[in-house]
């Protein structure tokens, strides 16, 4: 079996990802297996900067294929924001109850509450070779927050073609739309040819 890093130690990201490596010969281990590294500052002005600074540095320090994603969402009422900076609005604000009140305020001040969420990983080979996959999923930000699975923006974002959140959504339900997922399949299927 082939290991592959995945550089996060969010464990809500590494099980979405190992979930869809399941039935492979590819082995998904988090930094969970890493307690004592560093975590760069992400300085990138956009996910693909982010994920790269992530998985060039993990392979600069282990000689090891590694990826990293960066993730956020885009607010159509707030300019595309908070975007690469989706996880500092979140501790900037306050906490997930005053961003979430913020963003429903601004998306109903504007009557726009179009947003989408984006994924990209970067995957790292050589100091030479990182490849991109990129997946992102349109929907609208809801009215109140609603549901208790996922995590960071979930409970106020609502896929096109769903009346529900994320966070009301099953695991199941939610790695088949997301757009980690859809850059995550994009990985499985570039690791799978030289893995099976």
């Amino acid at each position: 079996m082939k290991k592959i890093i995945f550089f996060s130690n969010n464990e809500h990201k590494v099980l979405e990802i190992k979930k869809l490596f399941n039935k492979t010969n590819i082995n998904i281990v988090g930094l969970e297996k890493f307690p004592k590294i560093n975590i760069p500052k992400e300085s990138g002005l956009t996910f693909k900067e982010n994920a790269k600074i992530k998985s060039d540095y993990f392979f600069k320090k282990f000689d090891k294929p590694c990826f990293a994603d960066d993730s956020g969402i885009c607010i159509s009422a707030l300019d595309n924001l908070p975007g690469v900076r989706s996880k500092r609005f979140i501790k900037i604000n306050g906490g997930y109850k005053k961003t979430f009140k913020k963003i429903i305020e601004k998306t109903n001040i504007a009557s726009n509450y179009k947003a989408y969420f984006h994924t990209c990983i970067a995957l790292t080979l050589s100091l030479e070779k990182t490849i991109f996959f990129e997946g992102r999923v349109y929907g609208k930000i809801s009215k109140i927050p609603r549901g208790k699975h996922g995590f960071h923006y979930d409970p106020i974002f609502i896929p096109n073609g769903f009346n529900k959140t994320f966070a009301e959504m099953s695991a199941i339900e939610k790695n088949n739309i997301s757009h980690r997922s859809v850059a995550a399949n994009k990985l499985k299927k570039y690791l799978l040819r030289f893995y099976k």
